[in-house]
């Protein structure tokens, strides 16, 4: 599946944590926001991605390359004039061609199933399918008010509550099919406030579908600092930067690179950790360093992590689709433990 990362905004409320580098270059956890992203987009099955660029697209494209080193193909496309975030992504056409496809913001965290999303747009057949994610403030946001059967009739863009109808705000994640960019003029246009009213007006098939998980936009110092305190709390689910990983003396050993590695929130860790150890042990595994499972083509390792309230899962196999349907199943089965 095809994806297209919004790379290229200048991020001028966020000068204070972002200094001169490009807001999806600030470090969440040990690694750029966008590193991340890219990650959860590998983990739900989207191998070639385009990242939409302006705003110092060299400090991007030097820290990503070609992709292969996190395990995707990735392109890009360099704006030397703003587009409108609608713009951008038809500046990416010739990537995507008659594919749906998915568009996701390089700066935002989320944990989101994009996969599911996907899936849902398919199924309806829909022009766009926007991820909504539900905000006790939804002042800052678009707002999408949708049927018993998720289809949207109309949008409501950063009201005052007066105007407040729905807890539902639109999150910048969409599922687009390409006859949706047919109306973007040459000059660009934004998605919310432009292409997505002006496609309502027009008859076409809106969807909305309201996701489980993390989402937060990080648009000024206060939503990036809320954001690191959550991923430390295990909130949002990804997996941390090496200096935020076990070190040698904390796990008792070395720590070799794993082929799929994702992680599980839950307060705790040693509860979760227990219940697995007991449901794994008639399986033969290991527990001098977490729980270690061999088999005759994979390894699983599963460790509480050391900085915040989750549970790391970490999957090496010589088979890639092993190795990442294996983790991800590890992964669902901790977090119905967790519960």
């Amino acid at each position: 599946m095809k994806a297209v990362i919004l790379a290229g905004g200048l991020g001028t409320r966020l000068r204070p944590v972002t200094g001169e580098h490009p807001k999806p270059m600030v470090p969440l956890l040990g690694k750029p926001m966008m590193e991340h992203i890219v990650a959860l987009l590998r983990e739900n099955g989207f191998t070639q991605i385009c990242a939409a660029l302006h705003y110092r697209a060299g400090e991007i494209m030097a820290h990503f390359g070609d992709g292969r080193r996190f395990g995707v193909e990735l392109e890009y496309r360099i704006e030397t004039e703003n587009l409108g975030t609608a713009g951008s992504v038809r500046n990416c056409r010739d990537f995507f061609g008659d594919e749906d496809f998915l568009v996701i913001s390089g700066d935002a965290a989320c944990d989101f199933s994009l996969t599911r999303l996907m899936e849902a747009h398919r199924e309806k057949g829909a022009a766009v399918t926007i991820a909504l994610s539900a905000q006790r403030l939804p002042l800052r946001y678009g707002l999408a008010v949708t049927d018993s059967e998720g289809r949207i009739h109309s949008f409501i863009e950063k009201p005052e509550w007066p105007r407040v109808v729905t807890d539902l705000v639109n999150t910048g994640i969409y599922a687009l099919s390409p006859r949706a960019l047919d109306r973007v003029p040459p000059g660009g246009c934004d998605f919310g406030k432009d292409l997505f009213p002006q496609l309502l007006r027009e008859g076409e098939k809106l969807y909305g579908l309201e996701m489980e998980g993390y989402w937060r936009d990080i648009g000024t110092p206060q939503d990036y600092y809320r954001c690191c305190a959550d991923a430390l709390d295990g909130k949002l689910r990804l997996e941390p930067g090496e200096a935020f990983r076990l070190t040698k003396s904390s796990q008792g050993g070395d720590r070799e690179e794993e082929g799929f590695v994702t992680s599980c929130a839950c307060e705790d860790r040693a509860r979760l950790m227990g219940t697995l150890s007991e449901l794994m042990l008639d399986m033969g595994a290991e527990y001098d360093d977490g729980i270690r499972l061999k088999g005759k083509d994979y390894e699983l390792h599963i460790c509480p992590s050391a900085v915040r309230s989750a549970v790391r899962i970490a999957v090496k196999s010589g088979d890639a689709e092993l190795a990442r349907s294996l983790c991800l199943t590890a992964r669902e089965l901790a977090e119905k433990l967790a519960m």
